[in-house]
Formats: structure tokens, sequence, C-alpha cells
């Protein structure tokens, strides 16, 4: 056997490595994706899909307005509420009923909720720390100003006092063009609470605190006292009254009864609002949820 230099072998049994390899058999592709087009379907995602019983989109008029927002200004329930209706077929525009949300009105149309017929004008609260010298009253002459010259630039609509104050009557004193609720805190049985600092002559005897506390006639008319009270740290002459009349004749005939002379009365606190952060002289619009406190009471 020859060998190379180096003691290599010259011939081998295995096969030559430079050898072409056989060509591998192509496996088997399925059907290509379909690329997506993001964009399209971001737009098509953002389509806005309109709702049953919408009504067409078209320029609103200027004396036009959203028959939800008609009913919400009337007072008698939220927007969100008037859809609900407004679907249920209970609010009918010039006597036909009405179910399209987003129906458009004009403010001379006439809107019936639920049987009611309904007024557009928005209902407007106000409350007034009222000071003196100022009257409730439109008959007392030229000497005293009326008190709605201090809310004159609060609202356009068309306002006034619930109960009366005379010139020396001071405290809160609440506006409003919701004559349901002007009606509902004069009448005599109401329910809400009011309070009031008296500033008497002289100072009230003990008994006579107690007399009134147990409650008194006047005029035929029985006045329930819910608390009446001295006041801490000043003279026994300032006291503390809590009763539900609005009516501040009442506050006065309860202590001048008992011979006392009424030198001052304000207002301290009226079915549940006060005057904090309410300056003597100044006005402010009630909160959502304070209205919805007064007609709930």
């Amino acid at each position: 056997m020859s060998t190379t230099r180096g003691g290599g072998r010259t011939n081998s049994s295995r096969p030559n490595s430079n050898k072409p390899k056989a060509a591998l058999p192509k496996r088997a592709q399925g059907p290509k994706k379909a690329k997506i087009n993001t964009k399209a379907a971001e737009v098509e995602a953002n389509k806005v899909v309109k709702k049953p019983n919408q009504a067409p989109k078209r320029a609103k008029a200027a004396d036009e307005i959203r028959l939800n927002k008609y009913i919400a200004n009337s007072g008698v329930c939220s927007r969100r509420d008037a859809d609900i209706y407004i679907q249920s077929g209970n609010v009918k525009v010039n006597g036909v009923p009405v179910t399209e949300m987003g129906y458009l009105v004009k403010l001379n149309d006439t809107v019936n909720f639920d049987g009611v017929l309904l007024t557009p004008e928005k209902k407007e609260y106000i409350l007034l720390n009222k000071p003196k010298n100022f009257t409730t009253a439109l008959d007392e002459g030229q000497e005293f100003r009326n008190v709605l010259e201090l809310v004159r630039g609060a609202t356009t609509a068309k306002i006034g006092a619930v109960g009366r104050m005379d010139k020396n009557t001071t405290g809160l004193l609440l506006f409003t063009n919701d004559t349901d609720m002007i009606r509902k805190f004069t009448l005599p049985n109401q329910k809400s609470s009011k309070i009031y600092q008296v500033s008497l002559d002289k100072n009230l005897k003990y008994e006579d605190l107690e007399k009134i506390s147990k409650g008194l006639v006047l005029d035929g008319h029985r006045v329930f006292v819910e608390e009446v009270s001295y006041i801490d740290n000043e003279p026994k002459s300032e006291i503390g009254l809590k009763l539900r009349s609005a009516n501040v004749k009442v506050v006065r005939s309860i202590f001048e009864h008992f011979d006392y002379n009424v030198l001052r009365i304000d207002r301290v606190a009226f079915a549940g609002l006060t005057k904090k952060n309410l300056p003597r002289g100044n006005w402010r619009m009630l909160t959502e949820q304070e209205i919805i406190n007064l007609k709930n009471i």
C-alpha cells in the first residue's frame, strides 16, 4: 500500500464530500394571508351607528331646541329621563306623539309631557341674603326699594320671591319662576323648617320661653314651634326660633303675643339652605342638589 508523506492514505472507502447533494423536495405552502389595512379598519370602527328612532340630522334653526332639552328646561325631569319618556311615546308635539331622538321643536310649539302641558322657560332658583330697607311688597310706596333690584342681574326669567319680607327683616329669601315651588313653600301645612334669630326690646322671661315652646294659638290658628332657645354668648333678648311657617308676620306675632317688641328678625336658615359664604346683600344660584332637596321636601 502506497502512502504519501506524513503517513496519510491515498485511497479511502469514504465517499467524496465534494460530491453535490440531491435537492430536498419543496414543502407544500398554504394560501397567502391577506394583509390587513389597519387604517381602513380604524375608520370603519369609528363610524357612528345610527340609533333606532333617531331623527336625521339637519341644521338647527335659531328658534329651535331639542325636545329633551325643552322638557328639561320645564323642570319636570332631566334630559336623560326625558329621552326615556320620548322613546316610550309619552310626549306629544302639537298633538302628535314623537318618539324620535334628537327631535327639534320651536318655542311656540305645544308640548304635552305625560298628559301635562309644558312651558319651555328654564326654571331658575336664586338665594338672596336680604339686607334691611328692602321689601317684597310692590305697594309700599317709593320710600323702600323692592328686593327684585338686588337680583336684577341674576336672570332674564320672570322670577318672584317665595314668601314675604318687610323692610326690617333680613336673611335668606328665595326667588324662582317655578310657580309650583312658590305655592309649595307658602302653604300653611308645609314640612320645611326655617330658623330665625329674633332681637327683642328686653330679655325674654324663661316662663314665656317655655310657653312658646309648647306652641300657641294666634288669630284662631294653632302655631307649632319646633324649637325656641336663648342664643349662646348673647343677651337673653336674642332668641333662636325654629318653625315651619315662612310667614315672617307669624314670628313677630309670637313675641308680641307676650308683650315683647320685635326689633329685628334675621332668617338664618330656609328649608336646609344657610347663609354660609353668602354676605348680606349678595345672591347665588342654587346647586342642582339643593334644587332636588327642595323638591323632595
